[in-house]
């Protein structure tokens, strides 16, 4: 055994706590932690203040999450259902898509030619109107629930009686409410009509050459027929006979698959007469035949820019005896800004 050179109380025992004034080192003024929370036989240290519980803290905001989310998942749920039940409440019975109301276009068909012919052609109707020069086919366009409609003058001019086929082939007696021969525009109403789909006027300023249109109709006869082209010029100065007499010469010329017209110095489609008028017109490509007069010509958001008012159908017979008639791809119509600005005199039975 090495003996120790260091004087004796070089390495002081520091007694336990609880030997009085003699204890070494003083003992704290609080409580020493109990031993065992920092391990057997350790020395008892003064106890750090508690530290915060990160863990358990965490846990509640994860809770309270989890819980939002789930109550946000029954509630997305049900408002998924909602938007689906809203959706399907207009679907047709063998689930192809939602049934078009007006001149909504559904959102799957919205820019096609099938989407603005299913949204539109329920207000587009046929007029059938007699006098005593011949019948006249030509459309007209539902503009109110109640039955007012929009066509052109010189189908309904000098007529006894005027009756009107829906889409749905209902027919229904109309009583002219005004005219202005001017414009070549007239306004009749169906008696006794409510519920009816109505079409949706747009704004003719800002159709631009070359933007995509649709055309509906009666043409010949042929109720709700649907033809697409563009819109090939503007402003175009067109000549139509107003028929602001009584002997009826556009009714009977309409009749017999005329459409009288004068462009650009010619006139086209017969002889328009002495009584005529000249309006600023769209050009279409679409194709427009005898029947179409007074129909719409439709943006593809499904909204009326145009009523069609002139076409040109050759249809003279030609040197070998054959004939020829038809659409060529030239017609025109009366921008829907002109009609709004004429409604309230039409409604009030003025023109001219």
């Amino acid at each position: 055994m090495t003996d120790s050179h260091r004087p004796s109380g070089e390495y002081p025992m520091y007694p336990s706590y609880g030997n009085g004034e003699k204890a070494y080192p003083p003992p704290p003024a609080y409580e020493p932690a109990q031993q065992g929370a920092a391990g057997a036989g350790a020395p008892a240290w003064p106890a750090p203040e508690p530290a915060p519980e990160p863990e358990r803290r965490a846990k509640r905001p994860v809770a309270l999450l989890a819980a939002v989310a789930i109550a946000a998942a029954a509630i997305g749920g049900g408002t998924a259902t909602l938007l689906g039940e809203l959706t399907d409440g207009g679907s047709t019975a063998t689930g192809s898509g939602s049934v078009v109301r007006g001149t909504t276009v559904s959102q799957s068909s919205a820019g096609t030619v099938s989407g603005v012919a299913a949204a539109v052609a329920p207000a587009i109707v046929e007029i059938s109107a007699r006098s005593s020069a011949g019948d006249a086919t030509g459309s007209g366009v539902v503009i109110t629930s109640d039955g007012e409609i929009v066509t052109n003058n010189h189908v309904i001019s000098g007529a006894s009686q005027i009756e009107v086929a829906l889409s749905t082939g209902r027919t229904y007696t109309a009583e002219v409410v005004g005219t202005d021969a001017d414009k070549d525009l007239a306004l009749i109403k169906l008696q006794d009509a409510s519920g009816l789909k109505t079409a949706s006027l747009g704004d003719s300023s800002a159709v631009e050459v070359g933007d995509q249109v649709v055309a509906i109709g009666s043409p010949e006869g042929l109720t709700g027929t649907v033809t697409s082209g563009i819109v090939s010029a503007l402003d175009r100065d067109v000549t139509v006979a107003k028929d602001d007499d009584s002997s009826g010469q556009g009714q009977q010329q309409q009749g017999d698959g005329s459409w009288p017209f004068e462009f650009g110095g010619q006139r086209f489609n017969g002889d328009t007469g002495t009584s005529k008028t000249t309006y600023k017109a769209i050009q279409t490509d679409a194709s427009l035949n005898p029947g179409n007069s007074g129909g719409a010509l439709i943006n593809m958001d499904g909204e009326i820019i145009g009523i069609n008012s002139a076409m040109y159908s050759p249809s003279s017979p030609s040197a070998s005896g054959s004939s020829a008639a038809g659409s060529v791809g030239l017609g025109f119509a009366i921008p829907v800004d002109t009609v709004k600005a004429d409604l309230d005199t039409l409604r009030a039975g003025n023109g001219s």
